[in-house]
């Protein structure tokens, strides 16, 4: 069942019924003001750090769900509706949202008055546009009452949701005409404030949450709104709101364009105030004379969409399946992005309230990004590795605002060092930048104990090498990218937190994923070790390595598949000794990926238990058979219900370690498959069951166990928009970055048929043109590079040149 469309000419999606399974969300911003805003304008904005800087208010597990929003009520006679639908519920005559790269459209009808409303953050300025055009349809000349709503956060979301015994008495605002400044805490600590302003004169205003609504009134049936008239209310302390009334006549085929602003504002702190407790607004007023008139916001929506079209053309595919060529050109590079910007700190399951910045999360996430923004991912890099312990392990998150490490989910995630080499890699293979390794990083957020960022690689990786188990297979730490195995826990307190209860280093518990990862990051990094002239530190690197790849193929391997790790005593955790949780996808991927098992023919029989024992019709799960009960050894995997996220879910993160493990052996047929069941294009008609946007990707789906098979959760912020960017980017288109320039090696299905390519790479275009006469699934036999015939299948980089066409012959 489909509640939408995909408009690939306009790179839109066209949700068409404002009841969809869940709202249906979008992402306005691109640098430090970011807006989330659902398909009936639900949402909330903040400042760089959803936690510290939150500007609107919102109410997570909330009944009706997706409150609040920035609303606009049209009150006409008798009748009162939104855009949106949301919150009156009104029923429309006509609806429609539009989302897109980094805009969102509503379009309502009722009662022959037509809404339009375009909301977008512009690419160079803190503040969140809201464009609304009222169009009188009909044959008589209307006279409406227009009122916008928006509901303050008192900027520190956890502490606005909790703390009421002070809260309640800070609000405070500041009306100049039509603009409504929110400055409470202003007077103490803060030099920031938010506004929310429109470009008309009003007819009234409300800054009091509770006398606009009215005594136990919801938003969606304001008593201001009924009344038709604003009380011009002044909030002082309690609950602050910005509410404008603006009058409005129309004649019959009359439109009318209104611009409001909500924006964000920061003075220096020896410079705050015009007068005693009167805000300094000159940074207010440049935003506001800057979209003053409808042709500046027209001009600065142009802008928007100018810049997401040159970040999308740096990598473009034409093939003949349109959901290859819409997610490869559209929506996931788009989620790539936003995913990039937000790590997992910011959606509608993370609520912006606990977690920051994941290290784990963000060294994945440039893997799909690097190639769209370069001098970004240089930037992230370092502030990633500046929270990383001396001795090379890592803060497991930090905050955005203030780039330092926190504990709130801990430490001791073994897997996180060597993420950082898999950053670092993939930055270098895309631009040759081996500046960066010189840069001074700090360790723990402490400029004292800085180094060069090639010396925080080398502690990633000597972590790593010192941090070994009795089956000489990596310590596990606390968790590895399974935050839920957690096999030095123990934990029997309800309430009690997996992650940071037990101890971090011990005692022997071992993961064979992170044996894999070690495996190809090893490589990485004494590759590059090698390009700098690290010969020795290559040396210990690369026999480390070998070591490693024995120790998986004597302790790792289970007889048809790799064991997923040994618990803390020892005992074998994925493995046909169990009596369930038999076999886990991780290392079957991520071994294969890292080349384990390759040449000793292992490789293909770990795939094949993969798709016997863990794939379904929706994709691959974690693990099976799914865990009936808690298991004290195992920790939080096992206290889910069967199906359910860690517990026998399907992780959509880790489907494509399994696609691009298929591209390894070069079984192109089954990589595809797997990358099909998962991509939301592919499987957008079966939106009633798995119930996210249809868009974008989402963390887990449920298993063949739970009672909801098919279901998803988690969208938008999860590491699969990147693994599935490069899995279809790299793994089965074939286009990958190397240190020496790019190499074209496609893994495809059969009847996929030939396919053009754009990439842009170091300064300069390439234009691929994959042939495959043969219908074969892999092997590259010559390239032809401007009109020169070439064996193998690198293009060799040229100094200076801007240009390079590129015809690929497969048989």
């Amino acid at each position: 069942m489909n509640f939408g469309h995909f408009d690939d000419a306009n790179k839109e999606y066209v949700i068409t019924t404002p009841d969809t399974p869940l709202p249906w969300i979008n992402y306005l911003g691109s640098q430090d003001f970011f807006t989330l805003i659902s398909n009936t304008c639900g949402g909330y904005s903040f400042y760089k750090d959803a936690k510290l800087l939150r500007i609107t208010r919102y109410r997570y597990n909330n009944i009706p769900v997706d409150s609040n929003g920035k609303y606009y009520y049209i009150k006409d006679g008798d009748t009162v509706w939104n855009p949106g639908a949301m919150p009156t519920r009104t029923p429309l005559d006509v609806y429609e949202c539009r989302h897109g790269l980094g805009y969102s459209r509503f379009h309502g009808e009722k009662n022959g008055l037509a809404a339009d409303l375009l909301a977008f953050v512009p690419v160079d300025t803190a503040c969140e546009i809201n464009k609304l055009t009222l169009r009188n349809n009909s044959d008589k000349a209307k006279e409406i009452s227009l009122f916008s709503y928006v509901e303050f956060c008192l900027w520190n979301a956890v502490d606005d949701m909790t703390n009421y015994q002070r809260n309640l008495s800070t609000g405070e605002v500041e009306i100049i005409g039509s603009t409504i400044y929110h400055k409470t805490e202003y007077r103490e600590r803060r030099n920031h404030y938010s506004f929310f302003t429109v470009n008309t004169p009003v007819d009234g205003f409300d800054t009091s949450r509770d006398e606009f609504l009215g005594l136990g009134r919801g938003n969606n049936a304001p008593i201001v709104v009924e009344e038709g008239k604003s009380h011009n209310s002044v909030a002082s302390g309690w609950y602050p709101i910005a509410s404008q009334q603006i009058n409005v006549s129309l004649a019959p085929g009359e439109e009318k364009e209104f611009v409001f602003l909500l924006g964000y504002c920061e003075n220096p702190k020896n410079d705050k105030w015009e007068a005693l407790n009167v805000i300094k607004k000159e940074p207010a007023k440049k935003i506001m004379e800057k979209f003053e008139t409808s042709e500046q916001v027209n001009e600065a929506f142009a802008i928007l969409n100018t810049y997401w079209d040159d970040l999308l053309s740096r990598y473009h595919v034409e093939s003949k399946d349109p959901h290859v060529n819409r997610m490869a050109n559209i929506w996931n590079q788009y989620q790539c992005m936003v995913t990039f910007n937000m790590s997992r700190s910011a959606s509608y399951y993370e609520s912006g309230t606990g977690r920051g910045m994941g290290f784990r999360d963000s060294c994945q996430d440039l893997l799909g990004f690097v190639h769209l923004i370069p001098e970004r991912a240089r930037e992230r890099i370092l502030d990633i590795a500046a929270t990383q312990f001396e001795d090379g392990s890592a803060y497991h998150q930090y905050q955005p605002l203030t780039k330092q490490g926190n504990l709130d989910i801990g430490s001791g995630f073994n897997d996180d060092p060597l993420w950082l080499i898999a950053a670092v890699a993939a930055y270098l293979k895309e631009t040759g930048d081996y500046s960066i390794l010189d840069e001074m990083v700090a360790f723990d957020c402490h400029m004292e104990k800085a180094a060069p960022l090639f010396e925080h690689l080398r502690r990633s990786f000597e972590y790593s090498r010192t941090h070994l188990g009795p089956h000489k297979l990596p310590l596990i730490g606390r968790a590895d990218w399974n935050d839920c195995l957690n096999l030095n826990c123990f934990s029997n307190e309800p309430g009690e937190s997996f992650q940071t209860t037990g101890p971090s280093e011990g005692p022997v518990a071992e993961s064979v994923f992170i044996a894999g990862m070690y495996v190809k990051y090893g490589n990485e990094f004494a590759e590059i070790c090698r390009r700098v002239g690290k010969e020795e530190d290559a040396a210990i690197a690369q026999k480390a390595v070998e070591e490693m790849y024995q120790a998986v193929l004597d302790s790792g391997w289970d007889g048809e598949w790799f064991l997923r790790a040994y618990d803390a005593t020892s005992q074998k955790v994925g493995s046909h000794e169990c009596e369930e949780g038999q076999i886990f996808i991780e290392p079957q991927g991520f071994c294969i990926i890292a080349g384990i098992g390759v040449k000793e023919g292992l490789a293909k029989k770990a795939l094949d238990s993969v798709k016997e024992r863990l794939d379904t019709k929706y994709g691959i799960m974690l693990h099976q058979p799914a865990y009936t009960r808690y298991y004290l050894n195992l920790g939080e995997i096992s206290s889910y219900p069967p199906g359910y996220k860690e517990n026998a879910g399907i992780f959509c993160h880790n489907n494509p370690w399994i696609s691009i493990a298929e591209t390894v052996i070069g079984r192109g047929n089954r990589a595809f498959e797997i990358y099909k069941k998962t991509c939301p294009s592919y499987i957008e008609n079966i939106s009633e069951i798995h119930r996210t946007e249809p868009y974008v990707y989402s963390q887990m789906i449920a298993g063949r166990d739970a009672a909801r098979h098919g279901e998803a959760k988690n969208s938008w912020l999860t590491g699969t928009a990147a693994w599935t960017f490069v899995n279809l980017s790299q793994a089965i288109l074939g286009v990958q970055p190397s240190y020496d320039g790019l190499s074209i090696d496609p893994c495809i299905p059969e009847g996929f048929g030939d396919f053009t390519l754009t990439r842009r790479f170091r300064g300069a275009t390439y234009y691929f043109d994959v042939k495959n006469p043969n219908n074969v699934e892999k092997g590259v036999a010559y390239l032809e590079v401007d009109g020169k015939h070439v064996n193998g299948n690198v293009v060799p980089v040229e100094d200076g040149k801007t240009e390079y066409h590129v015809t690929v012959h497969m048989e």
